[in-house]
């Protein structure tokens, strides 16, 4: 666990049900007046009437508001470079809003600091590389799983190096996140599966990191305990509001951990899934979190042990091996009862691409390096071949 370590969060977080009626309210809170806007978001709350209630709002403010609908589900540096230069950059907003997944909320923090800083994102790619502040930034999940909107990263795809990389800049925080959890109701279940467990990985990984310190421990262990309780609720009876609303707290408190402490081998892993195969981050993350700790467990059995005794899966008396057991056994429990894959042959993937798999893994050292345990070329190579039966 590390001695010394530095936290840093979001200015404003505003959470409870409809709460995002209270945007147009909270817009006081940035650090400029707003009078345009750009909306990141996605088809389906188009669909739901959500885009049309907050344009209607913030119209009633004199803000005016630019929709954008363009960012892929997985966007790559390209996907973001031509939205910007298309559509936000002729707009010249004086704030970014965005309302959806992961995937458009990590667009919206670099649409937002693309606005003022000339680099091309290409330049980005690693840590603390940005160099000014962007625009205002604000934030409404509507999955219960990146944490993206308390996280100063954001994920893009590399199609020619078939590899997905961070941007880590605290210019990337925003200013307001908004935690509405009636936006999550009616989410289907295989996103809610898979980005109920993705926001679970980000507490576990951060709890075993090497970076671990007592604020990240604090969060992940919240984070988990809300998660442990709800996600198959959640999945199972999915217009529960009080499961939806646990799950979006586990989610941002998932978010906070990662912030302080990093995540490590399941997230590296995954990378090379989805840029190779398009293996969505959530499920690729599934898809590996038992086997990779499995492969980590005689380095982390006291963590371990510590989780199932939050999640109330192991008696007092069982020692911290049998503790760590039963929690590996109940990853392994909800990746069946959730129907998360265990087989990457349905992607596409075969023993001949295990061996380009494993090196593309190797390339993503800073998460690596949080892995309490290291892993040599074969160790990934086999943690792959286990999901090849």
């Amino acid at each position: 666990m590390s001695t010394t370590y530095h936290f840093q969060t979001v200015k404003h977080i505003v959470h409870g049900p409809h709460s995002l009626d209270q945007l147009a309210d909270k817009l006081a809170l940035l650090d400029r007046p707003v009078r345009r806007i750009a909306l990141i978001t996605q088809p389906i709350m188009e669909q739901k009437g959500v885009v049309a209630r907050v344009v209607q709002a913030l119209a009633q403010r004199d803000v005016q508001t630019l929709v954008v609908r363009d960012v892929e589900p997985e966007p790559t540096i390209e996907n973001v470079e031509t939205v910007f230069a298309g559509q936000i950059a002729p707009f010249a907003p004086d704030a970014i809003l965005s309302i959806g997944g992961g995937s458009v909320l990590d667009a919206a923090k670099l649409f937002a600091v693309r606005l003022t800083n000339e680099e091309p994102l290409r330049q980005w790619l690693g840590v603390d590389l940005i160099k000014r502040p962007g625009v205002p930034l604000v934030l409404v999940p509507t999955t219960s799983g990146t944490g993206s909107e308390v996280t100063p990263n954001a994920i893009v795809t590399l199609p020619d190096e078939e590899l997905k990389v961070g941007i880590v800049s605290r210019h990337l925080l925003p200013q307001l996140v908004i935690l509405d959890a009636t936006l999550t109701i009616g989410l289907p279940k295989p996103i809610t599966a898979a980005t109920g467990m993705d926001a679970f990985i980000h507490a576990l990984e951060s709890y075993i990191s090497t970076k671990a310190n007592p604020v990240s421990d604090m969060f992940a262990m919240e984070s988990m305990r809300l998660i442990g309780a709800n996600l198959v609720e959640a999945y199972q009876n999915g217009d529960s509001l009080p499961a939806r609303q646990a799950m979006l707290m586990g989610s941002m408190y998932g978010g906070l951990a990662l912030t302080a402490a990093g995540t490590a081998a399941v997230h590296a892993l995954a990378y090379p899934l989805g840029g190779m195969f398009n293996i969505t981050h959530g499920v690729a993350n599934s898809m590996l979190l038992p086997h990779v700790m499995a492969f980590n467990l005689d380095a982390i059995v006291d963590r371990l042990a510590k989780v199932a005794h939050a999640l109330q899966i192991a008696r007092h008396d069982d020692s911290d091996q049998a503790a760590a057991d039963k929690l590996l056994a109940r990853l392994r429990e909800w990746t069946a009862v959730l129907e998360i894959p265990q087989d990457l042959r349905q992607f596409g993937v075969s023993e001949a691409h295990l061996e380009p798999l494993a090196i593309a893994a190797a390339k993503v050292k800073r998460l690596l390096g949080n892995n309490p345990k290291a892993l040599g070329h074969e160790d990934i190579k086999a943690i792959y071949q286990r999901l090849l039966p």
